[in-house]
């Protein structure tokens, strides 16, 4: 397996416009191990944007219930632990014990209809994927 394969994680209609989702997915590393990787995909429009499910303050899942990522007003990230709010398109801490860190990006892509990642090695089994 390549690691600039690409791989589809759900549809793009699949996550509504001004939402967020989840996904609990297995990588490969270097070694070929296993390792859990859990992301949050934000559509926004036609735009999607990625980030690694973990507040930079301590390491947390950001959602506090499944699949709400989201601030009450629905324009920022939140930490549902610690209250910490970020930009989407930045992934930047705005308010919060973070304030001034960043959550760790992660490559998106559309491609026919799927909203698909690059740039890592998912283990392949369709029970990993989303949550």
């Amino acid at each position: 397996m390549q690691v600039d394969a690409i791989y589809a994680i759900c549809g793009f209609n699949d996550i509504p416009s001004r939402k967020a989702m989840g996904f609990h997915l297995m990588v490969l590393d270097h070694d070929g191990n296993h390792r859990p990787w859990s992301i949050v995909v934000v559509r926004w429009g036609k735009k999607v944007l990625g980030y690694l499910n973990r507040c930079p303050h301590n390491g947390v899942a950001l959602d506090w219930e499944r699949n709400e990522f989201l601030d009450p007003d629905g324009v920022r990230l939140m930490c549902g632990k610690h209250g910490s709010t970020f930009e989407l398109g930045t992934g930047l801490c705005v308010d919060g014990p973070c304030k001034g860190r960043t959550l760790t990006p992660i490559a998106l892509t559309v491609l026919d209809g799927d909203i698909c990642v690059v740039g890592v090695r998912l283990v392949e089994d369709g029970a990993s994927r989303n949550e």
